[in-house]
């Protein structure tokens, strides 16, 4: 037999002992000097500053596929989210700061936990049976994402752990009775879990003694190039809705839902953020009234050419607000020195429409007794090779 495979005895004397040492050398007690590799995802948590002297702390998640996310117990805010590009090359696809102080400073909601109801609720009131709730106003005479000591600015309880091929995060807060006008104690669990597959899934749950409008949502600003200099005019978006809420001069939904036929708010098919965002005034932050609501499904892709990198946002939310990062003004300096100008990055918020407790005609947020309010998002992330 062994002369078939080589053309001399000596040859095949010469073969039999190479595979005698190397066998020998792998299973004999020599065996530990060769590591075999094995990819377990890992978290790793580090000091990173105090809030009203409470410990703030950063969590790094990074899969068996090589994807980071990097998350604080401050506002449960994403402060990096690293993934590849079609050459394998990582890069940080979210806007955000290096440091806490920067966040405590000044930060537009950058990948943070927003509620209890994110989005806008007009003049900072609504009714709810017999009474009427007036909000903290942090946007003109509106309500913002919470209010002015919205969840973006609590400190959560976080646990870390691995979960089989997964890292999770969970954090937890009780938002007590009238904090920020609101009723009820609000019992708050988000869930962030970093899957092998390059995920980020977010689930939010609560639980209330009171009726009380829940809206929560994460306000991650994205920029698919790893580049926020490059803006993202010419990402490509695709939303999967046959409609939207058009909105007053204080981005106030006017209560009606229109198509997005023949107009600028078209995402059915794959289009350039750019194409049509110069006749849309202020630029594009609105809510689009997601097909399928209730299931799990995928409703938006989102693209960038030069680097290859692809997102598709997955939910079970009715709704999608679209922010092109219109007030990024080039007053913030964020990570790695770069200033954030107009359209840095974007936004895809998956939530209830905006100021639901006062429009009749929109999907019901108000969450009762003995109910339990559900989200998940998924932000999934791959690349394509051009």
């Amino acid at each position: 037999m062994m002369k078939k495979l080589f053309r001399t005895d000596r040859q095949a004397l010469f073969a039999l002992a190479y595979l005698t040492l190397l066998y020998g050398t792998v299973f004999c007690g020599c065996h530990r000097d060769i590591p075999v590799k094995t990819v377990k995802p890992t978290i790793m948590k580090k000091h990173f500053g105090k809030v009203h002297g409470k410990q703030i702390d950063l969590f790094t998640m990074k899969s068996p596929s090589g994807m980071t996310a990097s998350i604080t117990n401050y506002g449960g805010i994403v402060t990096a989210l690293k993934v590849p590009d079609a050459h394998g090359d990582t890069g940080d696809v979210v806007l955000g700061y290096e440091r806490l102080e920067q966040y405590l400073k000044e930060s537009p909601y950058f990948g943070a936990i927003v509620g209890r109801y994110a989005n806008r609720i007009r003049q900072g009131k609504f009714c709810l049976g017999d009474s009427v709730y007036t909000l903290g106003k942090n946007n003109g005479e509106n309500h913002l994402h919470g209010g002015v000591g919205g969840l973006d600015k609590k400190v959560w309880d976080a646990k870390a752990h691995l979960s089989g091929d997964t890292a999770v995060l969970v954090l937890h807060y009780f938002s007590p009775d009238g904090e920020e006008g609101y009723p009820g104690n609000l019992d708050i669990t988000v869930t962030y879990s970093l899957t092998p597959t390059n995920e980020l899934m977010i689930q939010f749950s609560a639980v209330t003694d009171k009726p009380t409008p829940v809206n929560l949502s994460h306000h991650g600003y994205f920029n698919l190039s790893a580049d926020p200099g490059r803006g993202i005019l010419d990402h490509l978006l695709q939303i999967d809705a046959d409609c939207f809420t058009p909105v007053d001069s204080g981005l106030i939904p006017t209560g009606k839902i229109s198509g997005v036929d023949g107009t600028p708010w078209d995402f059915r098919e794959m289009t350039s953020i750019g194409a049509r965002i110069g006749n849309v005034q202020g630029g594009y932050d609105h809510n689009w009234v997601l097909n399928r609501p209730d299931d799990l499904r995928k409703v938006a892709t989102l693209k960038d050419p030069l680097s290859g990198r692809v997102m598709e946002v997955i939910t079970d939310q009715p709704g999608l607000q679209f922010y092109s990062g219109n007030f990024l003004d080039g007053s913030i300096t964020g990570k790695r020195g770069i200033v954030y100008r107009q359209h840095g990055g974007l936004c895809l918020e998956t939530q209830h429409f905006p100021d639901s407790p006062n429009q009749k005609g929109f999907p019901d947020t108000i969450l009762r007794p003995g109910e339990r309010y559900h989200h998940t998002v998924i932000y999934k992330f791959s690349a394509e090779k051009k």
